[in-house]
């Protein structure tokens, strides 16, 4: 590790080979491709499309390396895109079970700097629960990993109450990631605009949906992390706090919007120091984390390099983005 790293990145992604192989094994099926090309395996399943994935996304060593240049100590892992909400119940549970496995694996590889944020096959509660209860002490485990939606299924949809009961009874944080965006096949399917628009109107759909659709309120324990520094949302958030003053769609929440800002972390990946700010002096540099998108083109290559820099934050403010909340969100 190198002497000055310190930081702990939240949204770091990981595609394990065994995980691959078996996309490539049983997808066919459900209309999912891993191939392997020149620059490394490239995954389509639908709209959703992987690859081609760089070696560092799956070989640790070269991770680690990666990870010293940036001065970051730790990487919570999470998968992306396709996850394994196409699949059967079967397959989607073997999918989740294969991620989860090389979690712990990296975990034992590397236990100081590996932690891993579980896949579930929350299309399936049942299957869901399961896998679950099979990896929630498994050494290295520190979080469960979830789409901003799980297919077209909003988070807020009744089924998926029992997962997220057990989740908060086990205390484990939930961390959001877009995937089949609101758009993606049709308006946004140029310039990259799926990623570029689709993916922080997504995460504010999602945040939306867990306020208007009562799971906050159900599961007032639950740790929720957004990614790309709440996407839309806290720009849009004065916006929905008027429609439930002014809509009869919204009178049903107790409290406005606004005020559950906070019950949301968020990382940093915003891409401008004036948008960071906004969102810190919104919630608090309490409830923002250190994140990279490691290595997608569209996170930091330098993620620390972000916080020390910024012109409107204090050694504290520093101190707690950086590392600070991850230690105690994830409880290291």
């Amino acid at each position: 590790m190198a002497p000055s790293a310190t930081a702990i990145d939240i949204h770091a992604h990981f595609y394990p080979s065994d995980f691959l192989k078996l996309v490539a094994a049983e997808g066919g099926r459900f209309g999912a491709t891993c191939r392997e090309t020149a620059n490394g395996p490239v995954v389509d399943v639908g709209p959703l499309h992987a690859g081609p994935i760089a070696a560092k996304f799956i070989d640790l060593d070269l991770r680690l390396a990666a990870m010293d240049e940036q001065r970051v100590a730790i990487q919570a892992l999470s998968l992306t895109q396709p996850m394994v909400y196409w699949a059967d119940d079967t397959i989607s549970r073997r999918l989740s079970a294969s991620f989860n496995d090389a979690l712990v694996a990296a975990n034992e590889h590397s236990p100081q700097r590996f932690f891993g944020l579980a896949m579930l096959p929350m299309q399936y509660p049942r299957e869901a629960l399961l896998e679950l209860d099979r990896v929630a002490a498994a050494p290295g485990i520190r979080g469960i990993y979830m789409g901003t939606a799980i297919g077209d299924m909003p988070l807020s949809d009744p089924s998926l109450f029992a997962v997220f009961e057990r989740i908060e009874s086990l205390g484990l944080p939930v961390f959001l990631h877009p995937l089949k965006v609101i758009g993606m096949e049709d308006r946004l399917s140029e310039y990259f605009l799926a990623n570029l628009l689709g993916n922080p109107f997504d995460t504010a759909a999602a945040a939306a949906h867990l306020m208007f659709g009562g799971v906050l309120d159900r599961f007032p324990a639950l740790q929720i992390v957004l990614p790309h520094a709440g996407g839309a949302l806290p720009y849009l958030a004065g916006r929905l706090a008027h429609g439930w003053r002014v809509r009869p769609e919204c009178a049903h929440l107790p409290r406005s919007p606004l005020e559950y800002l906070k019950r949301f972390h968020y990382d940093t990946i915003a891409h401008s120091d004036a948008a960071l700010k906004f969102l810190i002096d919104l919630v608090g540099a309490e409830r923002v984390l250190l994140g990279s998108d490691y290595c997608f083109d569209m996170g930091y290559d330098q993620p620390v390099r972000v916080i020390e820099a910024h012109p409107d934050l204090d050694d504290v403010g520093r101190d707690l983005i950086s590392r600070g909340n991850a230690r105690r969100l994830i409880g290291l």
